[in-house]
């Protein structure tokens, strides 16, 4: 189930690609290993691939933004500096940042040894959500082996949403939250727009749906102790744009989130990771200058990539909360799911 499945159609501006997912930009994979074992292990660890060759041969320029710091996140002053992402991303929870970045690094000098003898060390990319309410956090069951699944299955097509890989034990607006993801055709459908999230903050009263207050009606159902939390955002285009461009797209996720409702609470981790596909950068370089298609920064083409991650990750949010199903774990807590009749009701109230 996703938002446009309950035939919502909040105005969009610019059209979805086929599968209106982070993978309808070329090439572009998504990966999730899931832990769900006992009474207490909700966890899990998403992989987002910008290709499916050796991302340390073929890096790929990216920007990143922080919209609240408060976050365990590794490899992102790497891409500030250097403008470029070497390993694929992953997400998972905040304990286990550190075993998933060395699962991640083992797997880099797996494929490929030269890595710190006769060329330089590896950034490894990992973002990451608490998912303690729910999950054992303390446990840190994640390692090597849902690591190296998560990369090896990751997939182009459909993505799969809601409770899944890092996704598992999140929440969203106080309901079951976990991974969406959407997408938007730009510049007459030359280019597209891809967003993904790892949803897990949200004050409930503050939610707006599409506009509409709606959060301040479902006070009542089943709100749980947690309030505001962190989010994870990636953005992915084939459109040739360069570091500091997608530094720009990157920072447009924080009025994605304003939409949504969220103000950025004192304890939230907000980042958004933004690459582009269109001119990867070889490791070793034959020469020192390089010739890349440049996207000129007209308003007009501009705005439409602006416009299109914004529309993008706040359908992704929602698409993630939709397809998210109630789910108790540690201590007994339960996430509960977003109440779909309730959000038609009240959206049907608003929309008049």
């Amino acid at each position: 189930m996703r938002l446009r499945d309950l035939g919502i159609d909040p105005g969009w501006s610019l059209p979805a690609g086929p599968f209106n997912a982070i993978t309808d930009v070329p090439g572009v994979r998504v990966g999730h290993a899931t832990r769900i074992e006992g009474d207490s292990i909700r966890t899990g660890v998403t992989a987002i691939l910008p290709h499916g060759d050796s991302l340390f041969e073929r890096k790929v320029a990216a920007g990143v933004a922080a919209i609240n710091g408060f976050g365990k996140a590794t490899g992102l002053e790497q891409i500030r500096e250097r403008g470029v992402i070497e390993t694929p991303i992953l997400l998972t929870n905040t304990l286990n940042v550190g075993r998933v970045s060395d699962a991640l690094t083992a797997y880099m000098l797996r494929d490929h040894p030269a890595i710190g003898v006769s060329t330089g060390t590896v950034s490894p990319v990992v973002g990451e959500c608490n998912d303690g309410f729910l999950n054992d956090i303390r446990a840190r069951v994640l390692g090597q082996t849902e690591v190296w699944a998560a990369i090896e299955s990751a997939s182009e097509g459909a993505v799969t949403e809601g409770c899944v890989g890092a996704g598992t034990g999140t929440a969203c607006f106080q309901f079951k939250g976990g991974i969406g993801t959407a997408s938007r055709r730009v510049i007459d459908g030359r280019f597209t727009v891809g967003a993904l999230a790892q949803t897990n903050y949200g004050d409930r009263a503050e939610m707006r749906f599409f506009g509409a207050p709606i959060g301040r009606h479902l006070l009542e159902a089943h709100m749980p102790q947690p309030g505001p939390g962190s989010i994870m955002m990636i953005f992915a285009t084939d459109a040739p744009l360069d570091a500091r461009q997608l530094t720009r797209l990157a920072m447009r996720a924080a009025f994605a989130l304003g939409r949504t409702g969220t103000v950025g609470h004192d304890g939230s981790g907000d980042f958004a990771i933004a690459f582009s596909t269109a001119h990867p950068w070889a490791h070793s370089p034959a020469d020192a200058v390089a010739e890349v298609q440049r996207f000129t920064e007209s308003n007009q083409a501009i705005n439409q990539c602006f416009l299109a991650a914004v529309e993008a990750l706040e359908e992704a949010i929602w698409n993630a909360v939709i397809a998210a199903e109630t789910l108790t774990g540690r201590a007994g807590n339960t996430l509960h799911a977003l109440p779909h009749e309730a959000l038609l009701r009240w959206w049907r109230h608003y929309r008049g």
